[in-house]
């Protein structure tokens, strides 16, 4: 069991109301424990078209993209904006390629106007568009079409899932995604943090 930190409970919307918080007794014995150097994780990507087909940045670097896309309920988050808007800040994304920004709520987006984060993905190049499930569905605001490829945030890379079913869709962090739009093809984020 891992036990639920404040930034948990923050996340999930607990307030301190009525609800049983569950931790392991002080002398509990496990049956294995995993523990793990987080510092020696590399950035991966979900390759198409299986969340499961999952390969090291490092492995997929200078696989040409044309578009990026940040956003959707899984990475729309007030947190996944600012990593965004921090690795554009004073940059714009390559020629040809496309950035979709879609936030999670009509509360972060606000709050993201407030803290100037959209200013700078939009001075970056980005397209913002309302909050909801957007192009992670392929529904609106950007749909991919056949033989282009996206790297984004969203949860599910089937065929035809956010486009057209001769698509590529790369799953990767907002970092990676922003990295990506910066020089028009997959790359590590960390030379950007």
């Amino acid at each position: 069991m891992i036990e639920p930190d404040e930034k948990t409970f923050a996340f999930s919307g607990v307030d301190g109301g009525d609800y049983q918080d569950l931790k392991s007794d002080g002398d509990a014995h496990y049956e294995k424990v995993f523990e793990y150097d987080a510092s020696t994780f590399a950035p991966i990507v979900a390759c198409p078209s299986n969340v499961d087909n999952v390969k090291t940045v490092e492995a997929m670097s200078g696989r040409k993209i044309d578009q990026g896309f940040i956003g959707s309920c899984t990475n729309g988050r007030l947190e996944d904006l600012e990593v965004a808007a921090n690795i554009l800040k004073g940059r714009k994304i390559a020629p040809y390629t496309k950035l979709i920004v879609t936030p999670a709520s009509r509360s972060i987006y606000a709050e993201a106007v407030k803290k100037g984060f959209i200013g700078i993905l939009v001075e970056a190049g980005a397209i913002v568009n309302p909050p909801g499930c957007g192009l992670c569905c392929g529904r609106s605001g950007g749909i991919v079409s056949d033989g282009e490829t996206v790297i984004a945030t969203n949860n599910r890379n089937f065929l035809g899932r956010m486009g057209g079913p001769k698509s590529e869709i790369f799953l990767a962090s907002p970092a990676t995604v922003a990295a990506a739009v910066l020089e028009g093809k997959i790359v590590d984020p960390r030379k950007y943090l």
